[in-house]
């Protein structure tokens, strides 16, 4: 198999490469404004490419847009000065059964065609001894969804920064979330969703703890994690 077709053969199924999203040594020598200037002549190569007339007050601002897009917003979480501080609390009140915050809004960009993947995310965790604030789950989410993603490495990305924040393996995190490179274009399955699921800890290694995360977050699937 050549490397072209290997590589629209990987695209289309959805393969991770590593849990740590692939970056380059030099990511951050350019200033952000810096970036933008440089994605926004590309855009605009790209749009007249296409043939559309950038000349059209409709279009003659979207290179720009775009690249202020790509940088400040959607792609914003790849920038390790954006990660949201994870500050954590002794737990006084002695809680030690499950926490669980569900259906956390995920939108991310599926970083083999550049197009949204949109859904939920379900945290759950049982102090040991440290409990995070609740919107800080919902901040983190959104940190690592906001680069080009996979769903499987979005999942784990969440779970191995609350367990680093909590000081505990007892982590779990489900993602259902819909694809637009699927919905959208190839199959264009506009039912269909894909669920990836990260347990750490108790959530793996005892069968009950787990049916009771997956009772919690209305999910009746057996994982044979």
């Amino acid at each position: 198999m050549s490397d072209q077709n290997l590589y629209d053969e990987i695209g289309d199924d959805h393969f991770a490469s590593h849990h740590d999203t692939p970056m380059r040594k030099d990511a951050f020598e350019l200033s952000n404004d810096e970036k933008i200037a440089k994605i926004e002549a590309d855009f605009k190569n790209i749009m007249d490419t296409l043939g559309l007339d950038l000349t059209d007050d409709s279009l003659k601002g979207t290179p720009k847009r775009v690249a202020k897009m790509f940088v400040n917003e959607i792609f914003g979480g790849l920038h390790p000065d954006r990660k949201p501080k994870m500050s954590t609390f002794d737990n006084k009140y002695k809680y030690n059964q499950m926490l669980v915050e569900k259906d956390i809004t995920v939108y991310s960009t599926c970083e083999h065609h550049f197009l949204p993947i949109v859904g939920k995310a379900h945290i759950g965790y049982i102090s040991n001894g440290k409990v995070i604030g609740l919107s800080k789950m919902n901040r983190i989410v959104d940190y690592y969804a906001k680069r080009p993603q996979v769903q499987e490495r979005l999942t784990m990305q969440i779970v191995k920064a609350m367990q680093d924040a909590l000081g505990t393996e007892d982590v779990a995190c489900v993602i259902d979330a819909k694809h637009l490179c699927v919905n959208s274009r190839g199959i264009r399955d506009i039912d269909s969703s894909t669920v990836t699921a990260e347990l750490g800890g108790v959530f793996k290694t005892d069968p009950t703890t787990r049916r009771e995360f997956l009772h919690y977050i209305g999910v009746h699937t057996k994982f044979n994690v």
